[in-house]
């Protein structure tokens, strides 16, 4: 005698964070709701931070009570918060649904709040300084895991400030995971949620040239970051191994391109390597490359990561290095190190196993 067929389980639920509003205006259209529901959910979710779908009081009661088994308004859980001293900086371990982890950082200055977002579970560059390069890659973070980042540090530190800055400057190369992260900055940009401006988003590459061309045609003027970190392609194929593949001359002529087509200066990020790279005539070459392109010059001394040989200049180094770069370079800032103790710094996440 033959069984009963069994019953076709329904589909999970799709994560809100990773649907754009017209995304959910066609999910919302395809069960007989109005459009409009879209904007509101947007408005609950990104400005008044309400995942509770029973106090949304101006959705229907029948959209409230349906809403989650459809929609899953959930984060990826906090696997371990690490705090400085001074509770300026947060690292975050996030754990997702697939058992994997990763990293982000929230940081407090006199200037605001800045979000430090990861766009992979580790990464495929290996970049011969960096903590992350050392873990290979995992995959690619998906769009909701991404905004996800964002929500659920806002909710940790009950959404302190109104405007804040978003920096893909975490675990991985953003631009090797182009469409997911391009997706989640046009929902954190969205007008109807956080309205992020995208002159506070900042995406950090560390050189793929085809997708720097193809962000600048997107027209979303984000802020372009290249982690160029060495002034010859002798020395950046060893520090950068990305280098190989598109060289300076390369890279410098795509974000040439990406300043002037988004009206903004490209920032040049320079990790400052004790005896490696941090000479007289590295600094010479750096105001050079800086001259001759729309840009601004990040210095960032470097943060030590177990294992690895590299030492951070001395405070008299540094000192030396940003002098010989005045008044040769259109604007110089050196980044001031938050999270080191808690390796939350540039480059150390992942460093202590506390990613992936």
């Amino acid at each position: 005698m033959s069984s009963a067929p069994t019953a076709p389980h329904p589909p999970a639920p799709r994560s809100f964070f990773g649907l754009s509003r017209t995304a959910l205006v066609r999910e919302l259209e395809g069960r007989g709701e109005h459009p409009y529901r879209a904007q509101q959910l947007f408005a609950w979710v990104y400005r008044r931070h309400q995942r509770d779908p029973d106090h949304m009081t101006n959705l229907p009661s029948t959209l409230r009570r349906d809403l989650t088994a459809w929609l899953d308004l959930g984060l990826p859980r906090a696997a371990a918060v690490r705090t400085t001293p001074d509770q300026a900086t947060h690292k975050f371990v996030l754990a997702l649904a697939d058992g994997a982890r990763v990293e982000c950082v929230s940081m407090r200055t006199d200037r605001g709040y800045t979000l430090c977002l990861s766009a992979q579970v580790g990464c495929a560059l290996k970049c011969s300084f960096c903590a992350t390069g050392l873990m290979g890659l995992t995959r690619n973070l998906r769009v909701e895991e991404i905004v996800g980042q964002v929500i659920a540090m806002g909710e940790f530190l009950s959404w302190p400030a109104e405007r804040f800055n978003l920096v893909f400057m975490g675990m991985g190369e953003p631009l090797a995971n182009y469409t997911a992260v391009v997706d989640a900055v046009r929902i954190l940009h969205d007008p109807h949620g956080l309205n992020l401006g995208a002159r506070r988003i900042t995406v950090s590459t560390s050189g793929l040239v085809p997708q720097i061309r193809q962000l600048g045609a997107e027209r979303i003027p984000v802020g372009l970051a290249v982690s160029l970190h060495a002034t010859t392609d002798a020395l950046r194929d060893e520090l950068v191994p990305v280098n190989r593949r598109w060289p300076i001359a390369e890279l410098m002529s795509a974000a040439r391109e990406y300043g002037q087509n988004s009206g903004r200066r490209v920032t040049l990020e320079y990790t400052l390597i004790a005896d490696v790279n941090d000479r007289a005539e590295d600094a010479d070459r750096l105001a050079a490359m800086a001259r001759d392109l729309p840009s601004k010059i990040n210095l960032i001394p470097y943060n030590p990561v177990p294992g690895l040989p590299y030492r951070r200049p001395s405070p008299a180094a540094i000192e030396a290095f940003v002098e010989r770069l005045y008044p040769r370079a259109p604007a110089v800032t050196v980044r001031q190190t938050l999270g080191g103790e808690i390796w939350a710094a540039c480059g150390q996440l992942g460093g202590l196993g506390d990613g992936a």
